[in-house]
Formats: structure tokens, C-alpha cells, sequence
């Protein structure tokens, strides 16, 4: 896939200058106005085409208008803000609505952040902790909302908070199933609101392919009837990513995860989970799910030349509760590889296409945009 994108200069609009005496004597200065300075710079719109194929969606297609921009009085220095808004439709008949942003103010003083949507989808459960259940397929529909307003630290570092909120509705489960039973909490429907304290400390030298540096955040969110959930626990997770280049080709990139929650009723949507695109691919997402999760992952990156990668990637990970914070004994395995297509050079942005494999199921296929981690 090609990346075409258009960059839209802004107008500036400048008064002349009344260069006749005669004209300055007759027009008193108070009532020339001047051009309203503009508020953003370097705007840019880029229409695009969204293809993906996920093993949670299938292939799905649509559209998203991305937007990139800074603003007129920060230095030439400071980052550029995102705003996207994006619809798709999977083979899963599954669609997709969101509003991402990320946008610096102020010369990178302040920091905010979106991950905001609307989704219909379906999933699969497995079970909770290490009693697997058979495959069930169930229908959810939820508005989810994930915000963060940060300021600088330092010049690397962020403290703020961050909210979110989500109503997960059940709309179908499989007749005769553990979540049609009702003995597992939120089967049918939950509402989390959380709010709390974030650390961000960010080091790498580019966004979408670092090769040194390192990213990491750590946030602590409670979520309580009092901001308007219909249960109360509390979620700690720490996820940091490291990036070593071992030549101009090749970069080492690691990952680690620590996520518990704690409370008796937790929904088990929000329960710590492994598998997905981006954490230990090879296993789908929320097939391992329990109070407390820890994984760590590596991916070795090989840039062939021309706009084409090679990766090879594993990871290991483990599930505990409040029984056993962490069951050790009983590792969970991923490992495969990928081929990257560098569809914007500037950014070094690709199109990865990974396969990943483990001992639960077969194969996985991720095809989208954009690094893992």
C-alpha cells in the first residue's frame, strides 16, 4: 500500500503598506487592522484506504482522515500533533469507529492524548486463569473512552492523569456457556469509570521505528461507583519498551508488561489478559486472562534495503490472582516473524504482515500498521 500524502500550506494574509503621505493623513492608524496570526503550521490531511486482517476481526476495510499539524507559536522543535477519524467493517461483520489523537501544546509542555471509539464487535472466551473452557463466541457492543492530560517533567517526562470509561454490553452468548450462566462477573453487561495518577518517560529518537531509546508509562486507575461504575477495583500496570541499535540495520527491540487488578468483582473484560497484535501475537487476545499478568518480548529488526524489514520476535508470559500472584511454574510461549513494507520514508512508517505461533492453536496472521511495540 501507498501512502500519497498532500500538505496544505496555510493562507497568510498580510495588509499592505499605505505608502502615501497623503493616505497616511486621511486614515488614522487605530482603524487598520492587522492579519489575525495564524494558530497552526505544517497541516497536513491525508485521506486514506484502511485494509487489516487481525485473528479477533478477519480482513476488514475502510476509511480514515489522518491529520498532522503544530502550532504557529511553538519553535520548529517541538512535536507535531495527530488527529485521526477512522470507520471500518471486518469479515466479522464488526465495525469500528475512532477517534484518536495526540496533540503537544505550549512547546511540548503539555500532553494530551485520545483513544476513543465506538464498537460493535465479537469475541471468543476461553475461561479465566488456567481452567479452559470450550470456545464461546459472544457479541458486545461498548462506547470506550481513554484520555490523558500530562504536563512536563522534565524534557523527557510527563505526570498527569488519566480517565477512562466503558460501557460493555453482552448482546448474544452461546446457549449453555460459562458466560450465559451468569457466574462470571459482567457477562451481561459492566460500566467502568476510572481516574488516576500517570508517569510517562520517553526517550526514543523517532515515534514509529525508534532505534535507541526507550518508552515507558506507569499508571494507577481506580475505578469506582462514585465516578459512575457500577463496581469498585483498582487497575496498576507498568508497560516499557527499550530500543538498542546493534548496526545502521539492525535494532533490538524489547518489551515488558506488568498488569494487575485488584478487587473482588472485576468485570471479566477488565481483567489482566495475554495474546493480541501487539502483546505475545501467536495467542488471541483474551485467551489467557486472570487478576495479574507479566510478559515480556523481543523482536529483532533487519532492514533488507529499498523499503523492505525482516523481524523475528518470542515472548513469555504468566497469569496469577490473589491466590498466587504469579504462577512461575506455568509459562505461556509465543515466537514467529514478519515482513515489513516502509510506505513513508520520512517517518520510517511500515505495513507489518507478522505470523505468530504458539502451543494454544494454530498460526496467527497480523497484517497492519505500524511496530508492535
Amino acid at each position: 500500500m501507498r501512502v500519497w500524502i498532500r500538505i496544505f500550506a496555510g493562507t497568510l494574509l498580510a495588509m499592505g503598506t499605505l505608502s502615501m503621505v497623503s493616505l497616511r493623513a486621511q486614515v488614522p492608524a487605530d482603524t487598520l487592522t492587522r492579519a489575525r496570526p495564524p494558530l497552526l503550521r505544517d497541516k497536513t490531511i491525508v485521506p486514506l484506504p484502511v485494509v487489516f486482517r487481525l485473528p479477533e476481526t478477519g480482513f476488514g476495510a475502510g476509511a480514515v482522515v489522518a491529520g498532522a499539524f503544530s502550532f504557529a507559536k511553538d519553535s520548529l522543535w517541538a512535536k507535531p500533533s495527530q488527529l485521526s477519524l477512522g470507520v471500518t467493517y471486518t469479515q466479522n461483520r464488526q465495525i469500528l469507529v475512532f477517534l484518536p489523537f495526540s496533540i503537544f501544546l505550549k512547546n511540548n509542555r503539555y500532553y494530551l492524548f485520545s483513544d476513543t471509539g465506538w464498537y460493535r464487535y465479537n469475541y471468543f472466551y476461553y475461561g479465566i486463569g488456567e481452567a479452559r473452557v470450550p470456545q464461546e463466541y459472544f457479541d458486545v457492543t461498548y462506547p470506550r473512552v481513554r484520555l490523558l492530560a500530562a504536563r512536563q517533567l522534565g524534557p523527557k517526562t510527563y505526570a498527569g492523569l488519566r480517565y477512562q470509561y466503558e460501557s460493555y454490553r453482552v448482546t448474544r452468548t452461546d446457549a449453555g456457556g460459562e458466560l450465559a450462566s451468569g457466574r462470571v462477573v459482567g457477562s451481561s453487561f459492566s460500566r467502568t469509570s476510572s481516574l488516576g495518577p500517570s508517569l510517562l518517560r520517553d526517550t526514543r529518537d523517532t515515534v514509529f521505528y525508534p532505534r535507541t531509546g526507550m518508552f515507558g508509562e506507569l499508571y494507577v486507575l481506580p475505578t469506582a461507583r462514585l465516578l459512575g461504575a457500577d463496581r469498585n477495583f483498582v487497575r496498576l500496570y507498568l508497560d516499557v519498551a527499550n530500543y538498542l541499535a546493534l548496526s545502521p540495520r539492525w535494532v533490538l527491540a524489547t518489551n515488558y508488561v506488568v498488569s494487575t487488578v485488584m478487587g473482588r468483582e472485576v468485570p471479566f473484560s477488565q481483567l489482566s489478559f495475554l495474546g493480541g497484535q501487539k502483546k505475545m501475537r501467536g495467542i488471541y487476545e483474551g485467551f489467557f486472562r486472570d487478576k495479574n499478568a507479566l510478559l515480556g518480548q523481543a523482536e529483532l529488526r533487519w532492514e533488507l534495503g529499498w523499503r523492505l524489514g525482516l523481524v523475528g520476535f518470542g515472548a513469555v508470559g504468566f497469569l496469577g490472582d490473589q491466590a498466587e500472584v504469579l504462577r512461575l511454574a506455568r509459562p505461556k510461549f509465543t515466537y514467529g516473524g514478519g515482513l515489513r513494507l516502509k510506505v513513508q520514508k520520512k517517518n520510517h512508517l511500515n505495513v507489518r504482515a507478522d505470523y505468530g505461533l504458539s502451543p494454544y492453536g494454530g498460526g496467527q496472521l497480523y497484517l497492519t500498521l505500524g511496530e508492535a511495540f
